[in-house]
């Protein structure tokens, strides 16, 4: 049985949330269990052995992640909870435009969460606001074939 994914969102304008409700939406379709939060008011706390994650996140200012994401993100850093063998998923959104802090946001919530331990499942998907095609047409389809990858993924 597949585990119950968490889509954790990082936001400033609501693109990120248009995005994590589109991957909600096709993953509960193709039969998946998942839940969206803002990360508003997470912290680490949030991540249990029996969930599967996507972090949804954007980009902010210089690199940053988005401000409602910024206590999770802190909270990792800081508490450094062992998250050994917690799969997770990243659909970063950036803009190509920014050079080398292009989709850092989704890449710094990947480093953290590989230094605990975390195992992140497939690569990360890349966004780029500049490509013509808006995130939200490809986040569900993005989303089940990620969770396809959790049938692999040994859950002992």
């Amino acid at each position: 049985m597949a585990k119950h994914i968490k889509i954790l969102v990082g936001t400033m304008t609501g693109t990120a949330e248009l995005c994590a409700e589109e991957m909600c939406d096709s993953l509960e379709e193709a039969g998946y269990s998942a839940e969206m939060t803002l990360m508003d008011k997470l912290d680490a706390k949030v991540f249990g052995a029996n969930n599967a994650y996507i972090i949804c996140t954007s980009t902010y200012g210089h690199g940053d992640v988005p401000d409602n994401a910024k206590k999770l993100y802190e909270s990792l850093q800081t508490n450094r909870p062992a998250l050994d063998g917690i799969p997770y998923g990243i659909f970063a959104l950036g803009d190509i435009t920014h050079g080398e802090t292009y989709c850092w946001g989704g890449k710094n919530f990947d480093k953290v969460l590989a230094n605990l331990g975390a195992f992140r499942l497939g690569e990360i998907l890349e966004h780029d606001a500049t490509s013509g095609e808006l995130p939200e047409d490809c986040a569900g389809e993005w989303a089940v074939e990620w969770a396809k990858l959790l049938i692999e993924y040994p859950t002992s």
